[in-house]
């Protein structure tokens, strides 16, 4: 069993992260700047920030893994990047960090060019960018700590959630698209991916994507 903490636990990929690790019997801590009112039976809920490390590190303390699913819009729009990396850097070493990103990212195919270098649409670039920016500072950490970060693919969303069928396919670098070129993945099905990644390790200190 681990200890899990997920920073944004009651946002749409939080809350199913939260669920699949509270059914399969981990101990976990969601934290979000507003606690909801519809929780994860078995689970504790904290209110804090990304935005202030310090109080953040000391409610998380004793945290096996730290999974971060705070998205760069909106008011977070340029600030996850540099919170990512202060937490990267006073966390204890021993604490793995998983990120869920974004699927800009993530490349059309194997060596390129990358998601948001393919038509991506402009209104969401400044959100890619700050996931691409928060892979870029782990890839180039020199700590040690193991890392993942998770591509999503690019019809992951609140606005098509979709059901949990216990399956997905990891595409490494490479979006995962299906036969007829469409690219999805439900909330509850990157959740069975992050805790799979979480129980089983097969990515460290490296990203991949989950599709179906």
């Amino acid at each position: 069993m681990a200890h899990i903490a997920v920073i944004g636990g009651t946002g749409y990929a939080g809350r199913y992260i939260v669920a699949e690790a509270i059914a399969r019997g981990h101990s976990v801590v969601a934290v979000s700047r507003s606690v909801a009112a519809d929780r994860v039976h078995g689970a504790s809920y904290i209110e804090g920030s990304l935005l202030d490390i310090p109080s953040l590190v000391t409610e998380i303390q004793g945290a096996d893994v730290v999974i971060i699913t705070v998205p760069g819009r909106g008011d977070m729009l340029g600030k996850v990047r540099p919170a990512v990396e202060e937490l990267n850097s006073v966390l204890p070493g021993s604490v793995r960090i998983g990120v869920i990103g974004g699927a800009g990212g993530s490349l059309v195919a194997p060596g390129g060019p990358r998601v948001i270098d393919s038509g991506f649409p402009d209104e969401f670039k400044p959100e890619a960018f700050e996931a691409i920016g928060v892979l870029e500072d782990l890839q180039a950490d020199s700590s040690g700590r193991d890392w993942f970060l998770i591509h999503p693919a690019g019809g992951f969303g609140a606005w098509n959630p979709g059901e949990r069928t216990g399956s997905y396919r990891d595409g490494g670098d490479v979006l995962v698209v299906d036969e007829a070129g469409e690219s999805f993945i439900s909330g509850a099905d990157l959740a069975v991916a992050v805790i799979d990644e979480i129980e089983s390790p097969k990515h460290v200190r490296e990203r991949f994507t989950v599709g179906y």
